[in-house]
């Protein structure tokens, strides 16, 4: 908590998060003509940000893509702010702009999250693919499928579906990959989203990556980082965060 309030102190850093907030994925070179900085002032905030996980970065080709990452500004939210809302209002999360326009599968995410949670892998995976544990978390679904490539993937609450998929990969306490189709707003077509767990000492780190999400309706990359905090809640205090339904 200390370093995220840190990196949030300084206004240049503020301001390379508001400009991934309006075009997540950039580049260094995209990032330092934003902001008429060197290069090398660039790098030593964006390393600042990086250290409180503010900002995550992927690898594609010979180019390296910076992205917000919510769950920290969630944790602060979920700490400051829940406790004095009335009623709990959805928080102002969702961090990405909306794009225009249907697009071709991309190879690289538009939307990372990453989060560290106090857990083994093997209870983050039972959480992940036990319908009971989902609809703690999940905002009130439960998780359908059978676990295996080409199934359906799908979450349903109250007797009717919630979200549409089917899974596409599965490495049991490592990896899950499904396409994500909301069955609600309005949305431009099925997406790809993909939870991976990685050890680290006695704690795992969680990460949410979701290519073209700007096909899906709007909110769901609050609805991601507000999933993230509940199933992180969860998992390491016994009770899941009881956000408001908005979907």
């Amino acid at each position: 908590m200390d370093a995220i309030f840190k990196a949030l102190s300084d206004p240049t850093r503020r301001g390379l998060l508001d400009s991934l907030r309006g075009k997540d994925g950039q580049t260094l070179t995209e990032l330092e003509a934003g902001l008429g900085m060197t290069r090398f002032g660039v790098m030593k905030h964006l390393a600042v940000l990086e250290e409180a996980n503010l900002v995550v970065t992927r690898k594609a080709g010979r180019f390296k893509h910076h992205y917000l990452n919510p769950a920290p500004i969630q944790e602060v939210a979920d700490r400051w702010i829940a406790p004095y809302a009335k009623p709990a209002a959805r928080f102002a999360m969702d961090l990405k702009a909306t794009l225009e326009g249907p697009t071709a599968m991309t190879e690289r995410p538009t939307f990372v999250l990453e989060t560290f949670i106090r857990t083994t892998p093997e209870k983050l995976w039972e959480a992940l693919v036990n319908p009971e544990k989902t609809q703690l978390y999940y905002y009130g679904s439960t998780l359908k499928s059978d676990l295996k490539p080409g199934s359906p993937f799908q979450y349903f609450r109250d007797g009717e579906l919630l979200l549409d998929g089917e899974l596409v990969e599965i490495e049991p306490n490592r990896k899950l990959v499904s396409t994500f189709l909301p069955n609600w707003g309005e949305s431009k077509g099925a997406t790809r989203v993909t939870f991976s767990i990685e050890p680290a000492g006695d704690v795992c780190k969680f990460t949410i990556t979701h290519h073209d999400i700007d096909k899906a309706p709007p909110g769901v990359t609050s609805g991601w980082a507000q999933i993230a905090s509940s199933l992180k809640s969860l998992l390491e205090t016994g009770e899941a965060i009881a956000y408001p339904r908005t979907m």
